[in-house]
């Protein structure tokens, strides 16, 4: 499929990714990229974090920039002996919907966890391309719902 023809077409989006759990987050990052060049759209800013608990303030600074139509996150929350994992995870969630909402931009939630074992994480890899999908299509029907006005 040509370039700016695909499902994507017109739409920017940023991707921000935890460097914790690296082994598994930067293989998401770059089938997030394949994704997005896949659906014609184009690669805004890559961010990287240092874990998942620090992805919203990014994704905060990426919303406010016009030229970012989504932001796609990219993480593992993996789980420890205490219960961490449900604290970053759900409050990093709750941040980012927050986010999103006030913003009025898709954000794809490509963060598995928490409770996932490293093996589990690996399996999910390929969510990345999911949560690409989903904030490509949820930009393209906010476009759809703006231009009823």
């Amino acid at each position: 499929m040509p370039k700016g023809t695909g499902e994507g077409a017109g739409i920017r989006v940023a991707l921000v990714a935890s460097e914790f759990n690296y082994d598994v987050t930067m293989p998401m990052l770059e089938r997030a990229k394949e994704e997005v060049d896949f659906l014609g759209a184009s690669l805004g800013p890559v961010v990287k974090t240092p874990g998942v608990y620090d992805i919203p303030i990014a994704v905060k600074a990426l919303f406010a920039r016009r030229d970012v139509d989504a932001v796609v996150t990219l993480g593992a929350v993996i789980e420890g002996e205490t219960q961490h994992d449900e604290v970053v995870m759900h409050q990093a969630a709750r941040r980012l919907l927050d986010l999103s909402v006030e913003h009025g931009k898709p954000l794809g939630l490509g963060i598995s966890g928490p409770g996932e074992t490293r093996l589990q994480a690996q399996d999910r890899i390929e969510n990345a391309a999911n949560a690409v999908r989903a904030a490509v299509k949820m930009a393209r029907r906010l476009r759809e719902i703006e231009g009823a006005r």
